[in-house]
């Protein structure tokens, strides 16, 4: 069966820091994470008169609980442009660090704004990457979420971003960043108690039809290959759960326990305990999602983006099997850092709790081209890509051509290149005239409305009253 047609999009949560200070009679004062959030903010407020706003390329960006910069893609129909958009959003928030930099300078602090993506800050505050599924509403969604929070437990010993962690014999190195610091498998919190999965009904698109999927467990991906195999895999899961295949025999006695179990494991062979009694290891219940998601696609007419999802998913799980981790070092996130900490260790002799370790670490999630790593690694090949420089380029402005997207980043540009009041939402778009012209978009996948045409020529058009109520 070929892979249902599906609304996909990422909120990556920032860290920020700026490296310098503001000199005083004591040396250099330190300038907070609000402080350094408003100055990277101060552009986007003196264009949309907000902290949180819908863009061009039909991306919202705000600024979060915390300080942290937030960035939420447009919708998506395809993983492969998940990741591009997801590239488009660090290219942004760049563009803005260096302007906030400049500003800074300008006032007398040293030093620049670092942006990273990454989940866990120096003082142990955890923040991260939501992944958003658009999926049917039917009557058992929570059969549905029980049956994939198995999956998320388990799937980071391929998605994980890899960190090192303290434990009583010492600093280890894990899978996953983020994996200590949640505490449910859902819930309709996201701070207090935060769960793999946010229960929140919120779908931005027809509720009688839909729900979002929301899940806040997985670790922010600095390696486009990995947001692609992340988002993908997902997606293939859920397609397995909406055609009716059921998992429940995968289901866990103790997920919470089992992240924590799984993160620690850099084997995947730990047993964990299933509801039925039985034992199986990370790796085990990996390899028998992929069985079961290619059984169900046997003879499907799959996309070059499926077969490549598919192919690293393999080669991932036969990596962490044989503990050959080069046939994903350039891919995935936790290998990749891997092997930069061991050449570091093996070329200069460092225990992993050292500064200078924290700071490779730190460096490998600064988004920054100037400063951190990616840029140069994606330079020199030793990390892979999927979205192409000017792919990311265009995407900054321009939003997906087959979605929803298309038609809010069509009216943002617009009513931007004509200086119209407008308000914009995930569903709604309003021109603020005297008419107050309001669409309600529900439908996520169509692109074009003749509505939202009308609306656009509106706020084209030569400054006037503009007669009658909300377009038909």
């Amino acid at each position: 069966m070929r892979p249902a047609r599906r609304i996909y999009g990422l909120e990556t949560e920032y860290g920020i820091t700026v490296d310098g200070g503001r000199p005083s009679e004591r040396g250099a004062e330190p300038v907070s994470a609000d402080e350094a959030a408003r100055y990277l903010f101060r552009k986007v407020v003196a264009l949309g008169r907000s902290s949180n706003v819908f863009l061009r390329n039909g991306a919202r960006l705000y600024l979060d609980v915390g300080s942290h910069p937030e960035y939420a893609t447009a919708e998506c129909d395809d993983v492969r442009d998940v990741v591009v958009q997801d590239r488009a959003g660090e290219r942004i928030l760049n563009e803005l660090a260096d302007d906030a930099s400049a500003r800074l300078a300008e006032d007398g602090v040293t030093g620049r704004i670092h942006l990273l993506k990454s989940n866990v800050d120096s003082a142990g505050n955890a923040f991260g990457c939501h992944e958003n599924y658009l999926i049917r509403r039917r009557g058992d969604f929570a059969r549905t979420v029980g049956e994939l929070v198995p999956f998320l437990v388990t799937r980071q010993i391929l998605t994980g971003a890899g960190t090192v962690r303290t434990t009583p014999s010492g600093p280890v190195y894990c899978f996953s960043q983020r994996s200590e610091h949640l505490w449910e498998a859902m819930s309709s919190a996201t701070t207090r108690s935060r769960p793999m999965i946010n229960s929140r009904d919120e779908p931005h698109a027809d509720p009688e039809l839909y729900r979002r999927l929301h899940v806040i467990s997985g670790d922010s991906s600095v390696a486009e290959t990995t947001t692609l195999l992340k988002t993908g895999m997902t997606g293939l899961v859920l397609d397995l759960l909406e055609s009716g295949t059921r998992l429940g025999d995968l289901v866990l006695a103790d997920p919470m326990r089992a992240i924590r179990d799984v993160a620690r494991d850099l084997t995947a062979r730990t047993p964990l305990e299933l509801a039925d009694g039985r034992r199986l290891s990370a790796l085990e219940m990996q390899e028998e999602y992929l069985a079961r998601v290619l059984a169900h696609l046997d003879g499907a007419d799959l996309s070059d983006t499926d077969r490549r999802v598919l192919e690293l998913w393999e080669r991932g799980l036969r990596a962490v099997r044989t503990g050959e981790h080069s046939l994903v070092d350039t891919e995935l996130d936790w290998a990749i850092k891997k092997r930069l900490l061991d050449r570091y260790r093996t070329q200069h002799g460092r225990a992993f709790d050292e500064v200078r370790t924290a700071r490779l670490l730190l460096a490998y999630h600064d988004i920054s081209p100037r400063d951190g790593l990616a840029a140069t690694m994606r330079a020199r090949g030793l990390m892979a890509t999927v979205a192409t420089d000017e792919e990311v380029a265009r995407a900054v402005t321009v939003p997906p051509q087959t979605t929803r997207a298309k038609l809010r980043g069509d009216f943002v540009g617009a009513a931007q290149d004509h200086r119209r009041d407008h308000t914009v939402d995930w569903v709604h778009l309003k021109l603020g005239d005297l008419g107050q012209r309001t669409v309600l978009c529900k439908d996520p996948f169509a692109s074009t409305d003749e509505r939202v045409d009308r609306l656009i020529a509106a706020a084209s058009a030569p400054r006037a009253p503009l007669g009658g109520g909300a377009p038909a």
